[in-house]
Parts: C-alpha cells; sequence; structure tokens
C-alpha cells in the first residue's frame, strides 16, 4: 500500500511535531495558518511576477492545508500577499 501521510498513532490525525502554524491577522483576526512559511518559500520559488498569479497560488496552497471560508476569501487573500511581500 502507498505511504498516504503521517499520522497520530493515538489520535489518528496530524502528529503534533507535523504541524506548523504561523499566525496572521486575516480581517483584523488573529489566524492560524499551517505551513505558511513552507507555502511562501515554495512559491517565491516559482518566481511570479504577476500580484494576481502571486495571490491565486498562495491560495490554492493554503486551502490544500486549511479551511478558507468563502465569505473570507478576499480577507485571506490579502493577508497573505501581505505576509508574502512581509518575508521577501
Amino acid at each position: 500500500m502507498a505511504d498516504e501521510g503521517d499520522y497520530c498513532t493515538i489520535c489518528g490525525g496530524t502528529p503534533p511535531d507535523k504541524i506548523l502554524i504561523k499566525r496572521i491577522l486575516v480581517d483584523g483576526k488573529e489566524t492560524g495558518i499551517d505551513k505558511l512559511d513552507w507555502i511562501i518559500e515554495e512559491v517565491k520559488k516559482l518566481k511570479l511576477t504577476s500580484k494576481q498569479a502571486i495571490a491565486d497560488e498562495l491560495m490554492l496552497r493554503v486551502a490544500r492545508f486549511n479551511y478558507i471560508p468563502t465569505k473570507k476569501k478576499e480577507a485571506y487573500q490579502e493577508a497573505l500577499l501581505a505576509e508574502y511581500y512581509r518575508s521577501s
């Protein structure tokens, strides 16, 4: 059987040492985003120049590991872009 990822042997969830949550402000509220530093580094490797392309790629990758409420999509996009440029 193929390796399907890391799971806690006690609860079946994500192992505590695999959670890499960074807190950023989304719409004025502190929000935890799992694997954000890694995601930003991966998007930077793409050398995208368009602000929209960067935002789209950030949202796509963040959504793989985190729930993004539909009503807050724009707020998340703005917060993620701000964090992306802050980390440059």
